[in-house]
């Protein structure tokens, strides 16, 4: 089985470096390199070029369109029986393809995906970032799931594949930025095609590097769940107005504490119980004390800037009719 591996990358010439060294450690190595340059300022083909002895690599360069055009960019040229894509900020452990390649062995799959977790290396902020969108405790545990909220499996594009077939059929991405991933994946489900979760198939991915960075981006997934209600209905579930129960929680613990009274120390109990459960499961998993209080900001985020950008647009474009301009 030969692999095309497709990155697409915009303005991050330094992330890509640590990628590719990852991708030269694999142990197996039959595939190919595909880097897309999404019309970046500051490219990346100077660091490129120096993997050419190392790696059977390609550069592009495009005008600047998203991410899942710069994939599709990729697609057209790519040689592969399968092809991968990861994105610029993840670093691949050095089985990773032969994993891949023994259980497609086993059982193949037509597209899948993979879990993610934090490296080592990475600051305490990405690795309470990763906590939050891992943990069983947030709804951001519900990526690396066998079946995701909608009762199937949605991998998402930082560590995601499909195969030949699949691409000529669904013709790639039909959306380039947020949401570009779970619509491809609903049409691979509806034209049929096999996909589940590789588990063994993991990445290291760094994330956002900052609370801030962290909270557009995850107010941004709010808002694209809104897009892809309105084009695909039955696909909003219970489990994804969670975020909006708990934000609307954290609203009713502060007006009831404006109040002395005892739904005030029952609400404060609950919302300690909660941190506590946080604190201590991050603390098990990343033996860090300061990653532990940090995960308790992480997945306050992750919850409240979903529940935000959730209930921003589904008032404007669901209630009062809007046509927003989605450029997140």
């Amino acid at each position: 089985m030969f692999f095309s591996i497709i990155i697409p990358l915009y303005n991050r010439p330094q992330e890509i470096k640590e990628l590719l060294e990852s991708l030269t450690q694999q142990t197996y190595t039959s595939f190919e390199v595909l880097v897309v340059e999404d019309g970046s300022k500051h490219d990346a083909k100077a660091i490129i070029e120096g993997f050419k002895n190392q790696l059977d690599i390609y550069y592009f360069y495009k005008e600047n369109a998203g991410q899942g055009f710069a994939r599709n960019y990729g697609f057209e040229r790519a040689k592969g029986d399968y092809f991968i894509f990861f994105d610029s900020d993840c670093i691949i452990p050095h089985n990773y393809l032969e994993l891949l390649k023994d259980h497609f062995y086993q059982e193949y799959l037509d597209a899948y995906g993979g879990p993610d977790e934090a490296h080592s290396s990475f600051t305490s902020v990405q690795k309470a970032i990763s906590y939050g969108m891992t943990s069983f405790l947030t709804t951001g545990g519900i990526r690396s799931k066998q079946k995701n909220a909608g009762g199937k499996f949605h991998p998402r594009s930082f560590n995601m594949g499909i195969s030949r077939e699949v691409w000529e059929k669904t013709e790639g991405f039909k959306l380039t930025r947020m949401g570009e991933d779970m619509d491809l994946s609903i049409r691979i489900h509806q034209m049929g095609f096999k996909i589940a979760l590789v588990p063994e198939a993991k990445v290291y991915h760094k994330r956002r590097t900052s609370f801030k960075q962290f909270w557009k981006q995850i107010h941004s997934f709010g808002r694209t769940r809104v897009d892809l209600f309105l084009r695909y209905p039955d696909t909003l579930k219970a489990v994804h107005l969670l975020p909006i129960a708990f934000t609307a929680f954290l609203v009713l613990v502060f007006i009831l504490n404006l109040f002395s009274s005892t739904l005030a120390v029952l609400a404060n109990l609950l919302l300690l119980v909660y941190i506590m459960l946080i604190f201590f499961d991050s603390l098990f998993r990343n033996k860090s004390l300061n990653v532990a209080f940090l995960s308790i900001i992480a997945s306050f985020i992750q919850l409240t800037a979903y529940g935000f950008g959730f209930v921003q647009d589904y008032c404007k474009r669901v209630i009062l009719k809007q046509d927003i301009n989605n450029q997140y």
